[in-house]
Parts: C-alpha cells; sequence; structure tokens
C-alpha cells in the first residue's frame, strides 16, 4: 500500500498497543516504525532500476527478517524515556505486530511480496486491492484522529480507534470474496468466448474495488477484459500475442527477471529497435489504441540495444488515453 497507509496502520496500532505511553506519542511511534520495510526505496542509490525490481519488497518485507528486527526495535524503544512504563513484551509485540502487518497489507495488493524469504523468493500476492484506496484508509484515519482528540477532547477515547480499525479490515477481507466473485464471472465469460486459458488473472483497480481487468493467458495470446463489480457489460475483449521468442533477444538474467516479475502475465513487442515488455500483473492502466500503438497498457519495461550485441534497461510509458 502507499506509504500513508501504511504509516497511519501503525499510527493505530501504536495508540491500540501502548497504553501507559501518552497516544499521540504512541502513534508517532507506530508510524515510524511502519514505515521501517519501505526504507529499501533508499536502495535506488546504490543499485540499478533493474536490480530493484528484485529487491524492493525483499528482504525488508520477508516475515522472518521482520520478526527478529521486531526485537532490535522493541529494544530501542525500551531505551527511550516515554517508553519506560511498559514492559518488554509488550514493546516487542508491538514492534512485531506493527512491521509485519506492513508486509501483510501489501501482500494484498498487486506488486508482490516477497513474504517468505530467504526460503522462496516467490511474490506473493493476493492482488484483492488497489495500492492506493481511501476506502479502506480513510476509517482507520478518522478513528485514530477522533481517539487522539483531533477533533475535540470529547471525542478522546480508544473505542474510535478500534472502531476504525475493525471498518478498515472488514474491508479490506471483503476484497477477498470481491475477487472470487470477479473470478467466477471473468471464467464464465472465457468459455462463452471459446477462451481455454492456461493461466488466469484478476486484478483491481482505481478506488473502491469497483473496477477490476481480468487476464487470460493461452499457449500464445494473453486476453483482457475490464470488469465492473456491478456492469457485467462493461469494456470489450482485446487479444495480444505474447511473442516470447523475442524474449531470446535478451540475457538469461533479463529473460529470467521478466518472468520472475510479470508472474508469466506479459507481452512483449518490438517497436522502433527497442523491445517493449508489458508487465499485466502489476501495471493495468488499460488499452492502448492509437494510430501507432495497440498496446495491452501504457506502462512498459524497455530493453534497448547497446551495439554490443546487449540490451539496457528501461521502461517509459505510451502517451496515450486508455481504452
Amino acid at each position: 500500500m502507499d506509504s500513508i497507509t501504511q504509516a497511519v496502520l501503525g499510527a493505530a496500532i501504536g495508540r491500540a498497543c501502548l497504553g501507559k505511553v501518552k497516544v499521540n506519542k504512541a502513534a508517532l511511534a507506530g508510524a515510524i516504525i511502519a514505515t521501517i520495510p519501505d526504507l529499501d526505496v533508499l536502495l535506488y542509490l546504490i543499485y540499478s532500476p533493474f536490480e530493484m525490481l528484485s529487491i524492493h519488497r525483499g528482504y525488508s518485507h520477508a516475515l522472518i527478517v521482520l520478526s527478529f528486527l521486531s526485537f532490535l526495535v522493541a529494544y530501542l524503544l525500551s531505551r527511550l524515556r516515554i517508553f519506560k512504563n511498559e514492559s518488554f513484551s509488550r514493546l516487542l509485540f508491538f514492534s512485531w505486530l506493527t512491521l509485519v502487518t506492513h508486509a501483510l497489507l501489501d501482500a494484498f495488493t498487486a506488486y508482490g511480496t516477497q513474504l517468505f524469504l530467504p526460503f522462496s523468493n516467490e511474490r506473493f500476492g493476493f492482488d484483492s486491492i488497489n495500492v492506493v484506496d481511501p476506502v479502506y484508509t480513510l476509517p482507520m484515519l478518522l478513528g485514530l484522529g477522533m481517539s487522539i482528540g483531533w477533533f475535540g477532547k470529547k471525542w478522546k477515547t480508544a473505542k474510535w480507534n478500534y472502531f476504525g480499525l475493525v471498518i478498515s479490515t472488514v474491508y479490506l477481507l471483503s476484497t477477498l470474496g470481491v475477487k472470487q466473485h470477479i473470478e467466477q464471472r471473468f471464467k464464465t465469460y472465457c468459455r462463452q468466448e471459446k477462451i481455454l486459458p492456461k493461466e488466469m488473472l484478476t486484478m483491481p483497480v482505481g478506488i473502491g474495488n469497483l473496477r477490476w481487468y481480468g487476464v487470460a493467458k493461452t499457449q500464445d495470446s494473453i486476453f483482457l477484459k475490464p470488469i465492473h463489480l456491478f456492469n457485467p457489460e462493461e469494456g470489450s475483449l482485446n487479444g495480444f500475442r505474447i511473442n516470447e521468442t523475442l524474449l531470446e533477444k535478451l540475457s538469461p538474467e533479463q529473460r529470467q527477471v521478466m518472468k520472475w516479475f510479470s508472474k508469466g502475465f506479459y507481452t512483449v513487442r518490438e517497436l522502433d529497435g527497442s523491445l517493449k515488455v508489458y508487465n499485466l500483473q502489476v501495471d493495468m492502466r488499460g488499452v492502448v489504441k492509437t494510430e501507432n500503438v495497440y498496446a495491452p497498457t501504457a506502462g512498459y519495461f524497455e530493453f534497448i540495444p547497446d551495439g554490443n550485441g546487449s540490451y539496457s534497461f528501461g521502461s517509459g510509458a505510451h502517451p496515450s488515453k486508455s481504452k
């Protein structure tokens, strides 16, 4: 999820867990700790964008790493004066819950989170909520705000924080049910269109869990269809050749990373001398149709020949409205 949402969740957990600390300080501590896993973005200063594809949401989001890190965070908190009245076990539970829920919340989104490193580098994800969704964030933010007195002292009670957490959590879990419903509709549609996919994918787009994309992968093609929760007739089916053989022009590492990062849901095309890889597991901005471009989404990874038989990595987007 976005950094603001992660900070709000951490603050709400701090408000709920640290009973002997002033509520504003407890919330601030939670917000700060909740941002720690996303500090891996600082590694962009050291590593290339291509290397960061496997580093971001990697070890910094692995459950075992975060569990060990919680001991260090709890120890550092215990050395601070404001936490002197909290037991180490409570500080440890607070630190662990704040860090682990960050990774688990990210796993509900489409990007993929390597929760089980170092045992597996699988990019785990429920793919059930957009990276930015105020419907999840706002109830939690309002509950936190009332519980720490943003709306006046008469609101300053812990119950509002709990209400906000419960409402947001129920909404988050409900997205899994919506996803199951969308998947069944998409499977039915594929059968009607006589499409026999090897694999299928459904991805939410926008806020409120209303708009989705269904992606069906056959032996040599990808088919996409926009799906609206309350409008079965929305959007038409679009098909694209995968063109997997074009990936043979890349190095073995580049091919492996592209397939791994997209979880196998990608298409490739050669345009203007470069290879463009469209990752349909993450980037679902809508089909692009112009005079010169017919693409499954606007964003792409680009591999540009350097004249020495190899390709340099980049990214871009088609400047066009999606359909």
